[in-house]
């Protein structure tokens, strides 16, 4: 079920109910889940279920659950599996033909698309993009490809404040400079905040006005273009100034959707020619 992702009002009648009459409340840290029950007054048992204990957890909870266990399944905050633990969980149970519902309520992707401005549909959840850059772009990347062959989305990521700035740079570069794009922090709470700005303007603002809080990531969808030699040399000598040949190579081919040996042969190139202006 959904818990609030920041305003404790948020938590419907029908959650509380469910919680209340719940064995077992699992949740990802058994403290904030405490809070939401005692702002409630709900006296129910809980146990962590967490990222690094579900695996092992699942069979024990699957033979309670057959054996009248009344099981509820939250997360910190927002929809349980989105970004979340529960959906080892949730397979196990479909498979063992045990029945499941869902009590919706809060959600961050959701709420931060609604209030972006970004076209509201269709639109791609993709959760945390990776922590480290260059498998932040490889993943951008593939998007981006994705967009060549026909992908029009407004794309959500979730991001940790002090990656936001090289995570919205990295878009930058991948993307293109110019894609509209939103950042959302602290939804429905008091300091809550909505920026909307071409993608490179908000890394510019963001790495030097460091954000906090939670973090919401929306990127608009790419307008219908075809790619052509400058747009594929612009990539490649913008990914050679930081990267290998061979691996802008590959970067700037799953983006453009071409072929990685044509891509590699005009980086060469670039690559060279590059290498020939610094020379004194």
């Amino acid at each position: 079920m959904a818990t609030p992702i920041g305003n404790l009002g948020d938590f419907s009648p029908r959650a509380a109910q469910a919680l209340a009459e719940a064995d077992l409340v699992l949740c990802e840290d058994t403290r904030t889940t405490a809070r939401l029950l005692s702002e409630n007054s709900i006296f129910a048992r809980t146990e962590a279920l967490h990222e690094h204990n579900e695996r092992q957890r699942v069979p024990a909870l699957i033979e309670r659950l057959q054996n009248g266990t009344r099981i509820a399944l939250v997360s910190d905050a927002g929809m349980p599996l989105l970004s979340d633990p529960g959906y080892r969980l949730v397979r196990a149970a479909i498979e063992a033909d045990i029945p499941l519902t869902v009590i919706p309520g809060p959600n961050a992707a959701l709420t931060a698309l609604v209030l972006s401005g970004l076209p509201p549909h269709p639109f791609m959840f993709v959760g945390f993009p990776p922590p480290r850059s260059a498998a932040r772009k490889e993943a951008f990347a593939k998007l981006h490809a994705a967009e060549r062959a026909g992908l029009a989305a407004t794309l959500i990521w979730h991001e940790a404040p002090h990656r936001l700035a090289e995570t919205l740079a990295d878009m930058a570069e991948i993307f293109g400079p110019t894609r509209p794009c939103a950042v959302a922090r602290e939804l429905t709470k008091r300091f809550e905040e909505v920026r909307r700005a071409p993608v490179a303007d908000l890394a510019a603002f963001y790495a030097e006005t460091p954000p906090r809080g939670e973090i919401t990531v929306l990127l608009g969808p790419a307008e219908a273009e075809e790619t052509s030699a400058d747009d594929l040399d612009t990539t490649l000598r913008s990914l050679l100034e930081t990267h290998s040949v061979k691996d802008a190579a590959a970067l700037a081919a799953t983006a453009a959707g071409l072929p990685r040996r044509t891509v590699y042969a005009r980086a060469l190139e670039l690559a060279a020619e590059r290498k020939a202006q610094n020379q004194p």
